[in-house]
């Protein structure tokens, strides 16, 4: 797809991987309508790219089709919707609130699917467009301590090739971003910062990089970094060695973080 002069909605634009992508689609000519919930950082990212800020929590109940309405509000259609918003939880799952899974899935699941079922018509009328997904790593292999998170993933995952399959010859194509970690504010807002020395967490500039070339070359899926691939294959080749490589690696985790006790 070529951006120049394309509408694009990013969720989650007012900081780390959606302002990232925000700029990057708006150097590549795209106008951006920025979405967030905090209003002085989502206009400050809307301002830094000549776009137009959208406010709303898409854990509430009815967010995403209002958020979906004045983003066509702007600018009378969205090419390009980029369903980056994300939260994330970190500990064990008997330990995690009720009202903690809901928000979970509100907005890492339900919020990507009623976005693009509001968007989705206009697209296809017009013969055009592209739903950007942002999964994870987790959504493939599953991590421990994040069974709720891996499993919003997971369905984002299925739904995205669903999708695809669903569109073909519509012109509107589907993309997923399966990341891997990524250098933003996620890890301490999730309840424990990344402790890991490896894997490094990548920029977010490189992930809007790879995100944004996805879109404009139409790639169904984007690994961030390549080598992520090697996990899920192995999970499919032998899974019973990856389940032991996976119980060994977690436990070591818990210990470390305390989880186990």
């Amino acid at each position: 797809m070529r951006l120049d002069g394309k509408v694009a909605l990013v969720t989650g634009g007012s900081a780390g991987i959606g302002a990232a992508v925000a700029e990057r689609l708006a150097e590549a000519g795209a106008r951006v309508v920025v979405h967030g919930r905090d209003d002085a950082r989502t206009a400050a990212v809307a301002d830094r790219v000549g776009g137009v800020p959208v406010l709303g929590d898409l854990a509430e109940p009815g967010a995403a089709a209002a958020i979906a309405a004045d983003a066509l509000g702007a600018h009378g259609q969205i090419d390009v919707l980029v369903a980056n918003a994300g939260l994330g939880w970190s500990g064990p799952f008997a330990q995690m609130h009720a009202d903690e899974i809901d928000r979970l899935v509100a907005v890492d699941l339900l919020a990507p699917l009623q976005l693009a079922r509001c968007l989705l018509p206009s697209m296809v009328a017009q013969g055009s467009g592209h739903i950007a997904l942002v999964g994870s790593i987790a959504g493939r292999t599953a991590v421990a301590g994040e069974a709720v998170y891996a499993a919003t993933k997971a369905a984002l995952d299925v739904f995205a090739e669903s999708l695809r399959l669903e569109l073909r010859g519509s012109g509107v194509s589907v993309s997923l971003t399966v990341l891997g970690v990524v250098d933003t504010g996620f890890f301490s807002a999730r309840g424990r910062p990344y402790d890991r020395k490896r894997p490094r967490p990548l920029p977010a500039t490189d992930v809007a990089r790879a995100l944004v070339d996805g879109i404009a070359n139409d790639r169904a899926e984007i690994w961030i970094p390549g080598w992520l691939r090697v996990a899920p294959a192995v999970r499919a080749l032998a899974p019973g060695l990856y389940r032991r490589l996976s119980a060994r690696f977690g436990e070591q985790v818990a210990s470390r973080t305390g989880e186990g006790r």
